[in-house]
């Protein structure tokens, strides 16, 4: 069974200013999206799921959809306030998305096999997709739990030039299974190294090495039940805040290996991450792209031989 590339592309874009989904990166008007469709289908990925939602769906079906739908099987899932598990209506007056775990959990109609999930905005490399396909494609063993996994990224290399931005920091047991997650907020670029403002308020610099998650997560079906469990506990004590809290997969997957219902494998890659959380990331994301293709990486236009 090929396995599935879920992509995320339901985000507002409120720091970035727009949908930079749907924003043109590559010489002849490829979006990052288009990238890593290209780079999955090479993979041995079979489905290219969107979670995207109603309100843009017209002119992302024509801008995206329907590029790949004759090359690769296509289905579209919405993120949608009111796309609860069952007992839970939205907060009155929310007007913000629930979060990346949400997210993923509005694909469970349209997943049926192992899939890899990421961000519409992160360009990933192709190495990292092979290492996943790997992962996803191995025999199937019996075990207690399911085995999911997770590409690691050095630190230094997913840091913005024009603001700060948040990192899960994965804990690697000697094994190479993830531990757990550290979230990161107000994480910036700082001299030769980063430096980060820690939950108590204080300015702490990074080492240098550290391996960060980029959500890019190798899953299984199982997930979706655990995801479900969660997100009901999010509704349960958190969804009424005022400051509209998300229901974030980093914290989801933390807690889920908390309680040893799944261990997860982290894949650490070489290939260079790159994204856009800024507007002022563009440029640099723009000329990445321009000198993949001018090393012969990736064809342009992108499709004209894919």
């Amino acid at each position: 069974m090929q396995p599935t590339l879920l992509i995320l592309a339901a985000g507002m874009g409120t720091r970035y200013g727009g949908l930079k989904q749907l924003d043109p990166f590559g010489p002849s008007g490829e979006t990052i999206m288009d990238y890593a469709v290209y780079d999955a289908l090479h993979a041995g990925f079979g489905k290219v799921v969107f979670v995207i939602r109603h309100d843009f769906q017209s002119d992302f079906r024509a801008m995206i959809g329907g590029k790949y739908e004759s090359r690769v099987p296509v289905d579209y899932a919405f993120q949608e306030l009111d796309d609860l598990p069952a007992g839970f209506r939205p907060t009155p007056g929310r007007t913000r998305p629930w979060g990346t775990a949400h997210a993923i959990w509005c694909a469970r109609h349209s997943v049926r096999e192992p899939f890899v999930s990421i961000n519409a905005d992160d360009y990933y490399g192709k190495r990292a997709f092979r290492a996943v396909a790997e992962h996803l494609l191995r025999p199937s063993v019996a075990r207690a739990v399911p085995e999911y996994c997770v590409v690691g990224y050095p630190v230094l290399g997913t840091l913005s030039e024009h603001g700060a931005v948040a990192r899960a920091i994965c804990d690697i047991d000697e094994k190479g299974y993830l531990r757990g997650l550290v979230e990161r907020t107000r994480l910036e670029r700082h001299g030769a190294t980063g430096r980060y403002v820690d939950d108590d308020g204080n300015v702490r610099t990074l080492r240098g090495n550290e391996v960060v998650s980029m959500n890019m997560l190798g899953f299984s079906p199982p997930v979706f039940a655990q995801l479900e469990d969660h997100l009901a506990r999010f509704l349960g004590t958190e969804a009424g805040a005022p400051d509209e809290p998300e229901c974030l997969i980093p914290v989801v997957v933390g807690r889920i290996l908390q309680e040893k219902a799944a261990r997860m494998r982290v894949l650490e890659t070489a290939d260079a991450w790159f994204g856009v959380t800024h507007q002022g990331d563009k440029p640099g994301a723009m000329a990445r792209i321009a000198r993949m293709v001018e090393r012969g990486e990736y064809p342009s236009p992108l499709w004209g031989d894919a």
